[in-house]
């Protein structure tokens, strides 16, 4: 017979999708506005008159910010509750949007995409918190898939989004529209959160904080320089990743020794929370950096305009979209090392199309090969953060979900950083024009994609197409290193749970209670 406790237990209650509709709110804000902000970059160096180099720092502020931030949360999470922590997060995100939507300065933008980006640090740490604390054990993998659509479809729609605002109104809108969506999030927040209870308050690590927050910031500044600067040895790219570096290490022996350090790595302890981030890490590096490249393939190789190149990566987000609900419920009842390799064996067989790319390699096949990386990703990531976070006890897991979405800041900054500096060395190797002089930029390369006929009309064709073989060449070659990292990511994979995973002390109560409840 069935059991009707353990049926309550599993079942999805109005309550719980309550939350984690907030919790979606908040993630789509956050992720989407990232991925819609990459594409407004041309549109602010005309607007403001500025460089590359500088608005690029409306990206890089932010992921500052969100590294600056994020420590913070698990610690913040305890002592004032999720909730209200939450809905500060939310407030900070949608008036740092308004505010970005009023700059006449590109100085002003960026000073205001540091207060988006303090806000939108705490959401997915947070959103992660909630949902884990309201599923339980026994659910968290179908409630985890729920947060995992924004989070595989934000780099998809994101372009698609920004390319329509841009093109048909103005850059003013990529910010504005998070008004409505912010204003709505904090309502439904406001009704659906249950009220946070009184805990007692713990001490605050302020000693980690000087030492865990800056170095983290510095990391990643020297990171996001690495492709701007062209190479490892400019100052301002080993010297930040060197004291940042220094600092988190210092972070990591001091860790141990206060009972409520500000990033609480003693959780390392637990095996299979260990080989879950680990896989998780090497996995965010892999596929997020290399993932940035496609639509700057269909930019710069195919002339398509920024809407175009985003609706072009839609089969992904189709492909996520129809395995994403099964992976969830599989992740609740079949341990992830039995289901993660075959979805990441989809992944690694559509990115090898990619390192076979040519000038006019098909759309068709290109299309199929992200619809099958979409079916793998679907499976892959968000089970892999179940494995990572079921296993923890309820008084742990707001620190563990902060631990977690660190380790995605880190490896997706890698990721990037490495990525972009392979591809701008491949394009610089020679000429696109033989005997020109400089070589050409990444900039000049997409305008001439964008402006083939054009060119064709002055250049010789024969010239012309060979220069767009080799730009293809240059991304091809560029995706066997990301195909390269994507089958490195089996080895952690091998190590993922096998075996039906043992519930943490004091979760039984926590899963079958009629009342989810998210706060200490």
């Amino acid at each position: 017979m069935t059991n009707p406790t353990a049926t309550a237990s599993t079942k999805i209650d109005a309550a719980v999708l309550k939350i984690a509709g907030v919790v979606v709110l908040g993630a789509i804000m956050s992720i989407l506005d990232i991925t819609v902000v990459s594409v407004a970059l041309p549109t602010f160096q005309t607007e403001f008159n500025a460089s590359y180099a500088t608005v690029a720092w409306t990206m890089t502020g932010y992921t500052l910010a969100l590294a600056t931030v994020i420590p913070l949360t698990g610690w913040a999470a305890d002592r004032f509750g999720t909730k209200r922590l939450y809905m500060v997060a939310l407030a900070l995100f949608t008036i740092g949007s308004g505010l970005c939507a009023t700059a006449d300065s590109i100085g002003q933008l960026i000073g205001w995409r540091v207060v988006q980006g303090l806000g939108g640090g705490m959401l997915m740490p947070l959103g992660m918190t909630m949902l884990t604390r309201a599923a339980g054990p026994e659910r968290i993998g179908r409630l985890m898939a729920i947060l995992g659509i924004p989070m595989l479809l934000g780099p998809i729609t994101g372009p698609i989004l920004g390319g329509w605002l841009i093109d048909d109104y103005s850059w003013h809108w990529i910010f504005l529209i998070n008004l409505p969506i912010g204003v709505v999030a904090l309502v439904y927040a406001a009704l659906a959160l249950p009220k946070d209870e009184a805990h007692p308050s713990e001490s605050f690590d302020f000693l980690g904080m000087l030492m865990l927050s800056p170095g983290l910031a510095l990391f990643l500044f020297g990171v996001s320089s690495w492709p701007e600067a062209g190479t490892f040895s400019a100052t301002k790219v080993w010297l930040p990743m060197l004291i940042g570096g220094l600092l988190v290490i210092s972070f990591v022996f001091y860790s141990f020794k206060p009972a409520h350090p500000l990033l609480d790595l003693r959780l390392f302890r637990n095996r299979k929370l260990t080989i879950a981030t680990i896989t998780l890490f090497v996995f965010i590096i892999a596929f997020m950096g290399a993932g940035l490249l496609f639509p700057s393939y269909f930019l710069q190789v195919g002339g398509e305009s920024t809407l175009h190149a985003g609706l072009l990566m839609a089969p992904q987000g189709i492909g996520a979209m129809l395995t994403m609900p099964i992976a969830g419920m599989l992740a609740d009842k079949v341990p992830v090392g039995r289901t993660v390799p075959f979805a990441m064996a989809l992944i690694a067989a559509g990115f090898f199309t990619f390192t076979q790319v040519t000038a006019d390699t098909s759309y068709w096949l290109l299309c199929g090969s992200l619809f099958v990386m979409g079916l793998g990703m679907g499976g892959t990531m968000m089970p892999i953060m179940t494995s990572a976070l079921k296993t923890l006890g309820h008084a742990e897991v707001a620190r563990g979900s902060t631990l977690v979405n660190i380790l995605q800041q880190i490896g997706g900054s890698i990721g990037g950083a490495v990525m972009s500096v392979i591809l701008t060395r491949q394009l610089n190797e020679s000429d696109l024009v033989p005997g020109s002089n400089p070589p050409v930029t990444e900039a000049q390369l997409a305008i001439a994609a964008q402006h083939s006929d054009q060119i064709k009309a002055q250049v010789p064709p024969p010239l012309f197409e060979k220069g767009l073989d080799f730009v293809a060449e240059s991304f091809a070659t560029t995706f066997w290193v990301g195909f390269a990292l994507v089958l490195l990511t089996f080895i952690p994979i091998a190590f993922l749970p096998r075996k039906k995973e043992p519930k943490a002390a004091g979760d039984d109560a926590a899963a079958g209670a009629a009342t989810p409840v998210i706060v200490h």
